[in-house]
């Protein structure tokens, strides 16, 4: 949307016209203003060609393409909230079914897609399917956006050919770069804050120990147990400094400030997560608090609506499976964020 908007341009172009769609909207999460501003103007471009609006290019097709931003809002990254708030409403997740394909935006059926996916709909009819599907590996062809952060050399958005182990990921100076200040690698969050945590050996290698793959077949093998997910391609680097427990204690934060509140399970349990972390944080956690934090995310996981409930649980489940003693040491110590914090300022050092 910032560099090529045209490619999801056309995308949408191709999509509606196969789908026999006269009406589309490309919506926008409200904090992605540049990308909004953008796409607008492309867009703008794209009725002056011709490529949009009535007739396009004398071919009888009438297309009319709209972008929409958003409130803010996580819960609408879920297909019925965003159609909820596409609607103007408040972007709540809807029971299902009617599923949007029968009864979406305006009760009129709807599909929903990812940008990126829209995005990959122009090589593949440009090329052939058999072409593009020769990119990657199995199940997982063409290429994927890749978000990396954290503790790496070289942070950025890689667009990758699926299939690359992840270990060529991480260290490549191609990609990553490697880890920072040549510490060693503790965790990776691989598809984003809603996937489960693994520890680096488990990263780098599957349950038969074969080099896991940047694939969604290969990133889950061996389940949640040894496994992950690709999701959104998130992908976050972990050095061996790295708390998981106030890492852990962010994530839970912000999905309970995110969850919109419609199902108790997870109105209530994300916020009695996010308080048992703060507690063990502070110096104040039993070794009871750890058990309980898995029978809290349990009662979450596939009782929800929508897939957040699923989301706040999983990295909470993960994190207790692979660095139970992160949370234990925490506990013994008594370890609070108020005494490291009173300590940097009695001594006036910044904190790292």
């Amino acid at each position: 949307m910032e560099r090529i908007p045209h490619l999801l341009i056309e995308g949408m172009i191709i999509s509606s016209f196969a789908l026999g769609a006269k009406s589309s909207y490309i919506y926008i999460r409200g904090e992605m203003m540049v990308a909004f501003h953008i796409l607008q103007q492309a867009i703008d471009e794209a009725y002056e060609a011709g490529l949009l609006g009535k007739n396009i290019l004398n071919s009888g097709f009438d297309f009319d393409l709209h972008v929409h931003c958003g409130a803010g809002a996580y819960i609408c990254g879920e297909e019925t909230a965003l159609i909820e708030s596409l609607e103007g409403k408040r972007g709540n997740p809807r029971i299902k079914p009617p599923f949007p394909a029968v009864r979406g935006v305006w009760d009129c059926p709807t599909v929903v897609n990812n940008v990126e996916t829209i995005a990959a709909v122009v090589p593949i009819i440009r090329d052939g399917g058999d072409e593009y599907a020769k990119i990657g590996i199995g199940k997982s062809t063409g290429t994927k956006l890749i978000s990396a952060s954290g503790h790496i050399n070289k942070p950025g958005v890689y667009e990758i050919e699926m299939g690359i182990p992840v270990e060529e990921f991480i260290y490549s100076e191609e990609y990553c770069g490697g880890i920072r200040n040549g510490k060693k690698m503790k965790a990776v969050v691989a598809g984003g804050s809603s996937v489960p945590i693994l520890p680096a050996d488990k990263i780098l290698k599957t349950s038969t120990g074969e080099p896991r793959l940047m694939t969604y077949e290969s990133l889950s093998e061996g389940g949640f147990a040894s496994g992950t997910m690709l999701g959104s391609g998130g992908f976050i680097v972990m050095d061996e400094d790295t708390s998981v427990v106030k890492n852990l204690w962010n994530f839970t934060r912000f999905y309970h400030h995110e969850s919109c509140g419609q199902c108790s399970p997870c109105r209530e349990g994300t916020g009695w997560m996010e308080k048992i972390l703060h507690r063990i944080l502070e110096g104040h956690g039993k070794m009871s608090d750890i058990d309980l934090l898995w029978e809290i995310q349990g009662k979450i996981e596939g009782k929800t609506i929508c897939p957040l409930g699923d989301a706040a649980a999983w990295p909470v489940a993960s994190a207790i499976r692979h660095f139970r003693s992160d949370f234990e040491e925490y506990v013994r110590s008594g370890q609070s964020i108020k005494d490291v914090k009173h300590y940097y300022r009695l001594n006036n050092l910044v904190e790292a």
